[in-house]
């Protein structure tokens, strides 16, 4: 479905927020001092994320970032964790530092070397590994603010991670909006077996069709993709508020052509070398639908659109007016 008015005004939002100056807090890259510590399930140490104390009115938003990304640059990460910008485009707009929550559920990526990126596509990197983080992330954030319901916005594998807590605990009446920012909702593109897919290399992340990553994601038709997706796709039509945020033109995940100057395309295959069209992946039926283009401009080391896209004033405002229209408070 298209947004009509709804595009209109987020664009206008873009334009407007960089001539508002706004009194607002600032989100930081800690958690708080009283906030219980999380074990992060894959690496054996306090999850890493920000939030703040302080008194709530607004329902409370999770952010989570994408795979191979932290909610805020680290010492092994520094160039990106472009969420928490996000996160900081919110206070800037009214929200309060303590209703914004960011979870790093795949710690500072210091497990991830110059030489050998595979980590990037291992078990520790799945959905599936790192649901049991966001579960306990999610009860503490509702038990320290004292929401009934939280607002969740994802980049990426963000979201189908967010999707797949979603169906195992049947959470759905306590997220009460989502905005899924081009998320693998029907696979990707990296994890074919064909030679010309250069994902595969270690240096590259080690994309192979045997790998964690590529069994969860690798085909539409994987046993995890179909069972988050529902016979049919019944449950992708999710029973809450969706707002689906995609690139339309270039994004190295999703489409086979070259995404910035430095990630050519590869094969547009899965990961039983069949050809596969993902570039609608990030869909999810039912859900608000809005298609940018020329994301690129937004990442300021690779220039790519599926990067670009979570550091785009246009994503920064669409998600802003999604989240307040309406009833945004609690």
């Amino acid at each position: 479905m298209t947004l009509g008015p709804f595009r209109r005004a987020a664009l206008a939002l873009a334009l407007a927020a960089t001539a508002t100056v706004h009194a607002a807090g600032t989100v930081g890259s800690t958690l708080p001092a009283d906030f219980p510590v999380i074990e992060d399930a894959s690496l054996g140490k306090p999850v890493i994320g920000f939030g703040a104390a302080g008194p709530v009115s607004r329902v409370p938003v999770i952010f989570l970032h994408g795979n191979n990304d932290t909610p805020f640059p680290t010492a092994c990460n520094g160039f990106y964790g472009h969420i928490q910008k996000l996160a900081q485009h919110l206070a800037d707009n009214g929200y309060s530092p303590s209703e914004l929550w960011g979870l790093g559920y795949q710690g500072d990526r210091c497990d991830i070397t110059p030489t050998d990126q595979s980590q990037r596509a291992r078990i520790a990197h799945t959905n599936q590994a790192n649901v049991p983080d966001l579960r306990r992330f999610v009860r503490e954030v509702l038990k320290y603010t004292g929401a009934k319901q939280v607002d969740i916005v994802g980049h990426s594998l963000g979201v189908t991670l967010a999707r797949e807590w979603m169906r195992q605990d049947v959470a759905y009446p306590i997220v009460r909006r989502f905005v899924a920012i081009d998320g693998p909702n029907h696979g990707i593109i990296n994890c074919s077996p064909n030679p010309a897919n250069y994902f595969q290399l270690p240096s590259q992340g080690a994309f192979t069709p045997s790998s964690e990553v590529c069994q969860e994601l690798g085909s539409p038709d994987t046993p995890f993709l179909r069972l988050l997706n529902g016979p049919g796709g019944i449950l992708e039509a999710l029973p809450l508020q969706t707002l689906v945020i995609r690139n339309g033109d270039a994004t190295f995940v999703y489409i086979s052509v070259q995404d910035g100057p430095f990630i050519p395309p590869v094969p547009a295959e899965d990961s039983f070398g069949k050809p596969t069209d993902f570039s609608k992946s990030p869909r999810l039926k039912g859900a608000r639908d809005l298609v940018l283009t020329g994301q690129g401009a937004y990442d300021p080391i690779l220039g790519t659109g599926h990067l670009g896209i979570l550091n785009s004033p246009q994503t920064w405002a669409a998600t802003l007016q999604f989240l307040t229209e309406r009833g945004g408070h609690r």
